[in-house]
């Protein structure tokens, strides 16, 4: 087995162990939306846009901490800047590389432009 096998093996390993663990993701969409909020767990709204160099700094922080054990009870819902313009009117969101966090139906902080990963972490850590 070569090295590259054996470091992708162990990745592969590494991801299906820490699957069940990690928080759930979902693209917005206004029913699924709701349901998150009616159940009553902790909930957050990451808008992003793919031309948006905070979007791409804080997507990796926002993956690593929704892989953890921390957070495996987090929903993330991911709303697109340039085209899910309704969610953006429900959130009354006007710029991407925001972030909004619920606890059960309550919007409880949202920061915007935010990419320091322990300022992310505790943004997050409030809707625990």
């Amino acid at each position: 087995m070569t090295i590259r096998a054996l470091f992708l093996s162990i990745g592969l390993l590494v991801a299906a162990a820490t699957s069940s663990v990690a928080a759930e993701r979902l693209s917005y969409e206004p029913k699924a939306f709701q349901s998150a909020l009616d159940a009553g767990g902790p909930v957050l709204v990451h808008i992003t846009a793919p031309w948006c160099i905070e979007c791409k700094a804080q997507k990796p922080v926002v993956a690593a901490l929704a892989e953890t054990p921390d957070f495996k009870n987090l929903t993330i819902v991911d709303v697109d800047f340039d085209t899910q313009k309704d969610a953006l009117r429900a959130l009354k969101v006007q710029t991407q590389s925001t972030l909004v966090v619920f606890k059960g139906k309550e919007e409880i902080a949202r920061a915007v432009g935010i990419t320091r990963p322990e300022a992310i972490e505790a943004l997050m850590r409030r809707a625990l």
